[in-house]
């Protein structure tokens, strides 16, 4: 009885590699048969991504750069683009409207295969002069040809041609607005519960592409930063001293900051090889240098339409991972998106009968006051607000600053266009800057209170403006209290709070003023510690003096406005209370009263040795 032999087993890595040879092989032929001066060829080689050049003839690398960059920016593939374009000539071809060094006219044409634009093929001509009706006809015709040939070498079975995006994607619903439930920000998921089942999820994942550690991060839109969810070590990895505490769940990153921030910053994978180069400027590529690791992959995923966070590979094998590999990370970002969209213990301990917009009141519970109310709806529409600039303003912001630093950093433009360039995003940091501040007024305050000495804060603050007040000849004078007791606060936010004080007094008085610093307990509540800083600068005018703490009201040409309503708002957290006065001949004085902490055994001790009582005989 004859065994037949087994068939040697083909892997998805080379079957892959084989479709994307006979891909280039079909389009660079069909390329060669044109018989134009100059001509390219790009795919979508996934759904939403962006063009790809698959071949190209008589274009130089920077015109082809700066083709489908145009093509990029002017969506030229998509059919309602195409209407919109100028001079639309036929029902499918387009004349570019751009002008390359060597090529002075530009024809293309979309490539559709059952309704769906795959490509884009464009040819161009050295002469100015306007394409004929018959080159129209045979573009068209070559486009055709193009797309029977590779339909007939099975390419749009959707592994090589508008192949599924390597992240889960859910699409944005119709009811998305202002107050939408998806604007809000996100919130924290690093609970113990969330950070074994991300492990689990994590260590399941590794029979599919291994790993020696990895990490799953989720995006906060409103803070601007990523949070670390779960952990998992495949290998139990040996370290060099105990680096796992710069890398643990919990741990908040700002986009510009890791390699997790820059894959949601780009909406797409990260690869790197070494870690060498990348360790300096992203955190959590830190630990991984250390540890020896050389090689790590980062892939974004998105939750309701919007970026969700990343999921991390790291692994100690050099070259471990290649881009397309995120594709087989789909099976798992399916299932970290259903855990991140399961409702928080606190939504399901909510009961059922609860309708939306009705709260039982306890019997006898007194009634919020309507101040109050007022405040709470106020901080409600601002939470609101905040939430669709962070979503619908800064991402986009966040996502032209990134490719502006592409153009800008590979130097393919000439010396004025790169100043233009540079120039405009200057201006675009500067606008962000200033959304995020708006969005740090609107963010709840994250205080991390201790007991600390109010003229320690304020001579810390005087330090940082000890320059500016020496080059104006400012003379400060200070009276510090005795027996004043602790204030437990949050030594930064105290330490801004002053800053923003003294920034506000150096720009009120001239040279050679004076400022006058007071601390002392206060005379009606004995608990309480004022402090009073006071400039003979100009004077606020009576009707900014109730507006002063309001937020975006502001005097200054240049400012949003929400210097002092942060203060304002630092200084209420601390259960502290702030206020101005202010009137000519008298300047201006600031006035803040912040509740003292008592030490165990009363305010003060007597310093030095305590004698012992004399002993019996």
């Amino acid at each position: 009885m004859d065994i037949a032999a087994p068939q040697p087993r083909v892997s998805r890595s080379t079957i892959q590699q084989h479709k994307q040879t006979t891909l280039q092989r079909t389009l660079t032929t069909a390329l060669n048969e044109l018989g134009v001066d100059a001509a390219l060829i790009a795919i979508f080689d996934r759904e939403g991504g962006p063009l790809m050049l698959q071949g190209s003839i008589g274009f130089s690398p920077r015109e082809v750069e700066a083709i489908l960059r145009t093509l990029s920016i002017q969506e030229v593939l998509a059919e309602s683009a195409l209407a919109s374009l100028p001079e639309r000539e036929s029902s499918r071809v387009v004349r570019l409207r751009m002008i390359v060094p060597g090529v002075k006219s530009l024809l293309g044409i979309p490539l559709r295969y059952r309704q769906r634009t795959y490509g884009t093929l464009v040819i161009g001509r050295k002469e100015t002069a306007a394409f004929a009706k018959k080159e129209k006809s045979l573009l068209e015709s070559a486009g055709e040809d193009i797309t029977n040939a590779l339909d007939k070498a099975a390419l749009f079975d959707g592994t090589s041609i508008l192949s599924p995006p390597l992240v889960a994607s859910e699409p944005m619903t119709s009811t998305a607005s202002l107050g939408g439930a998806q604007l809000a920000p996100t919130p924290s998921y690093s609970t113990p519960e969330m950070q074994q089942r991300i492990a689990a999820l994590l260590l399941e994942a590794a029979t599919i592409l291994p790993f020696d550690r990895a990490w799953v991060t989720t995006y906060d839109p409103l803070a601007g930063t990523v949070e670390v969810l779960g952990i998992a070590d495949e290998h139990q990895v040996a370290q060099k001293g105990d680096h796992r505490k710069d890398l643990k769940p919990g741990q908040r990153w700002a986009l510009d900051a890791s390699a997790s921030g820059w894959a949601v910053r780009h909406r797409k994978p990260r690869l790197d090889h070494g870690l060498a180069s990348t360790q300096g400027r992203f955190l959590d590529h830190k630990p991984l240098y250390r540890d020896q690791f050389r090689s790590a992959i980062v892939v974004p995923f998105f939750v309701r339409g919007q970026v969700g966070g990343t999921i991390t590979l790291a692994s100690m094998t050099e070259m471990q991972y290649a881009v397309p590999d995120a594709r087989l990370l789909e099976p798992l970002i399916s299932k970290v998106v259903e855990l991140l969209q399961e409702p928080s213990p606190a939504q399901r301990a909510r009961p059922e009968t609860e309708e939306a917009g009705e709260v039982a009141a306890a019997p006898g519970a007194p009634l919020p006051s309507e101040p109050l109310i007022r405040k709470q709806e106020r901080q409600a529409a601002l939470g609101e607000f905040s939430a669709f600039l962070a979503t619908e303003i800064r991402e986009p912001l966040a996502s032209i600053r990134a490719q502006m630093e592409e153009v800008t950093g590979e130097g393919i433009l000439d010396f004025d266009p790169q100043t233009r360039v540079e120039n405009a995003m200057r201006d675009l940091i500067r606008v962000e800057a200033i959304l995020n501040e708006i969005l740090d007024f609107a963010k709840p305050l994250e205080l991390h209170r201790r007991p600390c000495r109010a003229p320690d804060l304020i001579e810390n603050a005087l330090t940082v403006v000890a320059t500016e007040m020496e080059a104006n000849r400012i003379r400060v004078t200070k009276d510090y209290g005795a027996n004043l007791g602790l204030v437990r606060c949050d030594e930064t936010k105290m330490q801004q709070v002053f800053l923003s004080i003294f920034k506000n007094s150096l720009e009120a008085m001239i040279p050679g003023g004076h400022l006058h610093i007071e601390v002392a307990r206060q005379k009606s509540k004995r608990h309480y510690l004022q402090m009073t800083i006071q400039n003979d600068g100009a004077p606020i005018p009576i009707e900014h003096v109730g507006k002063v703490f309001e937020p975006f009201f502001t005097t200054k040409r240049a400012g949003t406005g929400l210097g002092l309503a942060s203060v304002k708002k630092i200084v209420e957290e601390h259960q502290g209370q702030i206020s101005i006065a202010s009137g000519p001949g008298q300047g201006t004085s600031v006035i803040i009263s912040l509740p003292t902490s008592a030490p165990r055994g009363g305010l003060y001790r007597r310093r030095g040795r305590r004698q012992r009582p004399p002993r019996r005989r």
